[in-house]
């Protein structure tokens, strides 16, 4: 049985706020960075674009810190921030990043082929979300975050 070589990306909700800032943020850096601008237009192209407060609280958005595990080893937790705040050090990615890109509207339990900068492709599965509700966010509209077992 052959391999699909070319797999289906997963279905992702971004809010409209994060769709906007971040449409505008691909805009800006497409001049100097238009590989980066590109995968993050096509990533906000598919996504399904919901009222702000109507994101579960297991979707990865900008400034949520999430747990993956990708195929090329442990687990990993990062926290998904615009570029002039990403330091690797503390865990901070930038969404301008292919990771970061790839990241963006996911849920716990999904999984997505991304490509790395170095050409190869690579798939990850997102464990769990978590996302301090901002100031002013409905929180009480969130649906709760369904973190996959502990043991993967």
């Amino acid at each position: 049985m052959q391999q699909n070589t070319k797999m289906r990306k997963p279905n992702i909700r971004i809010s409209q706020s994060d769709h906007a800032r971040l449409s505008a943020l691909a805009s800006t850096v497409a001049a100097r960075n238009p590989e980066a601008s590109d995968e993050l237009l096509a990533e906000l192209e598919r996504a399904r674009v919901v009222a702000d407060g109507w994101v579960s609280a297991g979707t990865v958005r900008m400034g949520s810190t999430v747990t993956f595990k990708p195929d090329t080893g442990d687990r990993k937790t990062v926290t998904l921030v615009y570029p002039g705040d990403a330091d690797i050090s503390e865990g901070k990615v930038s969404i301008l990043t292919p990771i970061g890109t790839a990241l963006i509207g996911l849920s716990a339990g999904q999984s997505i082929m991304w490509t790395a900068r170095d050409g190869r492709r690579h798939e990850l599965l997102v464990l769990g979300v978590n996302h301090t509700a901002a100031e002013g966010e409905a929180a009480g509209r969130l649906a709760p975050a369904s973190p996959i077992a502990a043991s993967l």
